[in-house]
């Protein structure tokens, strides 16, 4: 017997109750540690706090938004074996994945950094990144990047 793995759709995935927004749901439960959800949502609302208090003129829930949107890569590279050889292939990212890479690399940017609480540092990458800069950001630009070096493989992408 086979066993299904239970996985959540965008369908099932409900609005968290502050904003009432799919894309903070989704990050709070890939900022979810150890299935603590109620510790994951203090720590993205402290943060929002800390923004609104340093953002004074966009509402923080904005500020997030651009965020994440900036984060968003529009290409990625793909290995390609073809005829014996591996090459990076660059390849256009569809609209759930990039979503998906940009909560991705903002988490491991925020738990890379070190000596400050999660809030903190959270709503300083949000910031960065809404501003272009930090980690996520670097990230992505590395990203695009590895991609624009290995544009000579693109004929490969089928």
């Amino acid at each position: 017997m086979a066993f299904k793995r239970f996985t959540m759709s965008a369908a099932q995935l409900r609005p968290d109750p502050k904003f009432g927004s799919k894309v903070v749901s989704k990050f709070i439960n890939c900022l979810m540690y150890d299935g603590k959800k109620g510790a994951a949502e203090r720590v993205f609302y402290d943060a929002m706090d800390i923004i609104a208090k340093r953002i004074k003129d966009t509402p923080p829930i904005e500020v997030f938004e651009t965020a994440v949107e900036n984060c968003k890569p529009n290409i990625q590279v793909r290995s390609k074996r073809v005829g014996g050889s591996n090459y990076q292939v660059p390849m256009q990212v569809n609209k759930k994945r990039r979503q998906t890479l940009a909560i991705r690399w903002m988490i491991k940017a925020i738990r890379d950094k070190k000596g400050k609480g999660t809030a903190t540092v959270l709503a300083q990458e949000i910031g960065d990144a809404f501003r272009g800069e930090g980690g996520a950001m670097q990230t992505r630009e590395n990203v695009h990047r590895m991609a624009d070096a290995n544009k000579a493989f693109a004929h490969f992408a089928w």
